[in-house]
């Protein structure tokens, strides 16, 4: 099993790189967002105590959200791997997620953080914001403190995996096929080596 997380800021690109890596590998795409919308919706108890926080403006505590990543692992016994998307963003979750993991035999292999310049994230998501109506997508201001956020908040779960060597920064800018091809190297390098002993 290949378990990889794909970190990248805003605008990075990580959801057009998350679904063709998922089609390459065969990966089972784990959203939190995902994952809670899906409990929520069928009114799991999970799901159930995920809505209440919500409903008053709380976070989803941990031990909630790392249930649903463990029902999600032992309903899906089949697949190659997992990509983590939108968790850890803690170095709290990274250790829990990590402690999960390792009860059934498999760990984090990588975390590949798309490296993309601040200009560079500003100009995607301003064109990114002209047809897709998001207004966060539209002022420079709100971006950039989205980007700011997202690198106060993360550079945690990156310092834990840097620890333990899986941490590869990739070059985010390029054509999509470029920067799909710069994963996929490191990827593939990686499968040949057993990162979980």
């Amino acid at each position: 099993m290949f378990n990889l997380i794909l970190f990248g800021p805003p605008g990075s690109g990580k959801g057009t790189q998350s679904e063709k890596l998922i089609a390459k590998y065969h990966l089972k795409h784990l959203s939190t967002g995902d994952l809670l919308r899906n409990e929520i919706s069928r009114k799991t108890p999970l799901g159930l105590e995920a809505k209440k926080n919500m409903d008053k403006g709380l976070l989803v505590p941990d031990e909630v959200v790392i249930g649903m990543i463990n029902d999600a692992l032992d309903n899906n016994p089949g697949v190659a791997g997992f990509l983590f998307d939108g968790f850890p963003r803690t170095a709290i979750q990274a250790e829990e997620l990590d402690a999960l993991l390792a009860k059934k035999n498999t760990c984090i292999d990588v975390m590949l953080a798309l490296d993309v310049s601040e200009s560079e994230l500003i100009k995607r998501l301003v064109k990114r914001g002209e047809t897709s109506g998001r207004s966060d997508d539209s002022n420079e201001q709100v971006i950039k403190a989205r980007i700011q956020e997202y690198h106060k908040k993360t550079a945690s779960v990156a310092d834990h995996y840097k620890k333990e060597n899986k941490v590869e920064m990739i070059n985010g800018e390029g054509t999509i096929e470029e920067i799909f091809k710069r994963l996929t190297d490191e990827i593939n390098r990686l499968m040949k080596i057993d990162n979980c002993d």
